[in-house]
Parts: structure tokens; C-alpha cells; sequence
């Protein structure tokens, strides 16, 4: 057994483990334990007996035999009628829905009402899709340790509050409804796009992103927004195999091959975004027309940048986001000119969100490639690999940065006049 295969064990398995453990012992820093135990035994014992034929469910098993033992132990020690009742499920309500999928029940669990907002986000991303602290925190464009003490601080509330590890009855739905959407997206985003590693797309991710929403769509059918993720998340998988080559480089948009594109998927999409336009706008139904408008042009120069510009200006009314801004100054670049786009990239000089990441430096130096000027997008992408934390992006800056320094090189042996 290679560590490749265990680290794509873990990719995959962990997060359905962890869930299906915490719901059997309602405590997610026991379940989190037990997992890890469970991969350590994995790494001892697979190398001679061979992965198993189910992995998911051997570390599943094993993870939860962990964590029952712990509680055994614990109970031997004092306040043995607490400990070993925790053994035992309590009689709940019937669940009003019958959906027997544990990491959608805990999606629910960390968009507690209880739990803040950016905690919600953060705890979904960390035990529904397993992404690390330092993952996370680029995400949030936030500190790690910051990330990691909300991390630390949600779980303690969840376990002393008595939070259940279940899908609420319909009534406490909506209010849970934005941050689920939210997490799903992250999940989707982050397996589309990783923000750190080797790979740029992280296949797993995105596969599960795609089942929790069709999930959310089936649990809550008339929620628009739901659908209108589903049609977005399906608008964007469509062009994933195309995103990079044969070695792992990313293809930019205007050079994939659209013949190869899903159209299975686009189609799905399409229905799914009249579905939401029939109950409703916001702001997941103003990205999937976005992405439609990619999603449904024959080629790059068919595609209708006045939509694109259009969904931007509707996103944005729901609320500021300096990455909603930059991307609309993209859009503008296409449909006005890159001078055009360049003025409201400026204006986002001094964000602070976007400061750590390479995004903002990257998008100025391909508008300043595309205006004509290789020196200054020489220094912008120097600034953006400087940033980037992923090695097929900081791949494809490089080769960008040579494009440009290659052109002022050729400017400053032209002859003149």
C-alpha cells in the first residue's frame, strides 16, 4: 500500500466517518479522535493485509469500536451513569424527514443558531469536507490560529449545549438554510479551486459538494436557493476535466475545449436554475446566471459579457464582497476594455481581505498583460506567485510571467523609428 492511496482514503472517507461516529456518540472531539486512531491503525495493519474492499467502512468500524472503548474506559472511572448512557441513542423525535445521510445531519449540527455564523462555516468545512485549519483559514482569509480557536471553542459549545446530531423539523429549517447553502459552496469551491497542495482540483470535494446539494434540494424542495446552487455547482463541474492538461496545468477558460465540456451537467443546470427562478431570486441565482452565460456560449467570443456584468451588479446588492468587486472589474475588461477593468481593480488596492491572497495581484497583471503593458504585469506576477499556495496556480503564473517578460524584452531590442 502506497501513501498515496491512504492519502485519497482520507480525502474521501474521513468526513462520512466522522459523521456517521459523532452521531452514534454525540461527541465530535471523541469522533475526530476516534478517526484519527482509526487511520493510524490503517497505516499499521493495511500494508500487510491489504486495503480493504470497502475502506470507507473498515475505518468507519474501527473508528467507532475507538470511540465506544474510550467511553467504556471513561465510565469505569466515575459518573458511570452519564458515560454509559451516552452508549445507548436516546429516544428522540421521529425525524420529520426521512433522510439517513450522517453528514448532512451534521452539516445541520454545525449551523446550529447557537454557533456564530463564521464558526458554522468553519466547523462544516473542517468535519463535513476535512480540510485543515491552515485550508480553512485561507478561505476565510483569516489567521490559522484564529481559525483553529473558533474551531476548538464550536465544538466545546456543541457538546455542552446538548446540540442533537440530527436534520431539524421544517420549521427550524430556514434558519439554518443560508449557512448550509454557504458550506456546501465552500466545499464546492475549495475541491474546484484548492487553495494549497499539489493538485488545482480536488475531485472528491467537488463529487460531495454536488451530493449534499442535490441532497438539500430533495430535503427542501421549494427553497430557490437551493436549486440555484445546484445549477451553479453544476454550470462550473461541467468544464472541471478541462481545467487542466495532461499534466496538471490549468487551461484558462478562453483556451478549453468546449466540445468536451459536460453537457449532461449544463443541461441539469439549466433545469435547476428555472426551478429557482420560479421560486424566487438571491444571490446564488444572480452566480448560476453568471455562470450559465459561460456555461451555454458556444465559444469564448460568444459570450455575453453585458449578462455576466449584469449578475455581478445583482450580486453585489446583497451585500459587499471584495471578490464579487474584483470579479465584476473582470468582467467590465471584457465587455468595455482592460483599462476599464484596471480602474476598478485599483480601487481595491487597500482591501484587506484580499491582501493575503494572490488573487488580486494575479487579476491586475492579467489585465495588464491583456492592455499591453509587460512590465508592470511582470511585477504583479512576481508579487502573485509570491502568495499563491497552490503549485499548479504558482505554475501557471510563471509561465504567464515569462510570456510578459519575454514581450519587454522584445520591446527593448525593437528597433525605433
Amino acid at each position: 500500500m502506497d501513501g498515496d492511496t491512504l492519502s485519497r482514503v482520507f480525502r474521501e472517507e474521513s468526513g462520512r466517518a466522522l459523521a456517521t461516529v459523532a452521531r452514534m456518540v454525540g461527541d465530535l472531539s471523541l469522533a475526530e479522535d476516534a478517526v484519527q486512531e482509526a487511520f493510524a491503525e490503517a497505516i499499521r495493519s493495511w500494508p500487510d493485509s491489504g486495503v480493504p474492499n470497502n475502506p470507507g467502512a473498515w475505518i468507519t468500524t474501527v473508528a467507532r469500536n475507538r470511540a465506544l472503548d474510550r467511553l467504556r474506559r471513561e465510565s469505569l472511572r466515575g459518573d458511570k451513569e452519564h458515560d454509559a448512557a451516552r452508549l445507548v441513542p436516546p429516544p428522540d423525535e421521529e425525524e420529520v424527514w426521512p433522510v439517513r445521510d450522517d453528514q448532512l445531519r451534521l452539516m445541520f449540527t454545525c449551523c446550529h443558531p447557537a454557533l456564530s455564523s463564521e464558526s458554522q462555516v468553519a466547523l462544516t468545512l473542517r468535519l463535513v469536507a476535512g480540510l485543515r485549519p491552515a485550508e480553512i483559514a485561507r478561505l476565510f482569509l483569516a489567521p490559522e490560529p484564529t481559525v483553529s480557536q473558533r474551531l476548538s471553542r464550536a465544538k466545546a459549545k456543541i457538546r455542552t449545549a446538548g446540540i442533537p446530531f440530527r436534520v431539524p423539523p421544517d420549521h427550524l429549517l430556514p434558519e439554518r438554510t443560508p449557512q448550509v447553502l454557504a458550506c456546501i459552496y465552500l466545499v464546492f469551491t475549495e475541491g474546484y479551486s484548492a487553495t494549497s497542495g499539489d493538485t488545482a482540483i480536488r475531485d472528491e470535494l467537488c463529487e460531495e459538494a454536488l451530493r449534499l446539494g442535490r441532497l438539500l434540494c430533495e430535503l427542501m424542495p421549494d427553497e430557490g436557493e437551493a436549486w440555484a446552487l445546484m445549477a451553479l455547482m453544476l454550470f462550473h463541474d461541467s468544464r472541471r476535466a478541462q481545467r487542466t492538461d495532461a499534466a496538471g496545468d490549468l487551461v484558462p477558460l478562453e483556451c478549453q475545449d468546449r466540445r468536451r465540456w459536460d453537457r449532461a451537467k449544463i443541461e441539469e443546470g439549466v433545469v435547476c436554475l428555472r426551478a429557482a427562478r420560479r421560486r424566487g431570486g438571491g444571490p446564488y441565482s444572480a452566480q448560476a446566471t453568471i455562470a450559465a452565460a459561460h456555461a451555454t456560449a458556444p465559444n469564448w467570443e460568444a459570450t455575453d459579457w453585458g449578462t455576466v456584468v449584469a449578475g455581478y451588479d445583482e450580486l453585489a446588492a446583497y451585500g459587499d464582497s471584495p471578490a464579487v468587486r474584483l470579479n465584476h472589474a473582470v468582467a467590465v475588461s471584457f465587455r468595455d476594455s482592460p483599462d476599464a477593468g484596471l480602474a476598478e481593480v485599483d480601487a481595491l488596492a487597500g482591501e484587506p481581505r484580499l491582501a493575503r491572497t494572490h488573487t488580486l495581484h494575479a487579476t491586475r497583471a492579467d489585465l495588464l498583460r491583456r492592455a499591453g503593458r509587460p512590465a508592470e504585469a511582470s511585477v504583479e506576477y512576481r508579487a502573485a506567485i509570491g502568495l499563491a499556495a497552490n503549485e499548479p496556480t504558482r505554475r501557471f503564473l510563471t509561465r504567464r510571467l515569462t510570456e510578459v517578460d519575454g514581450e519587454t524584452a522584445a520591446r527593448q531590442i525593437r528597433p525605433r523609428g
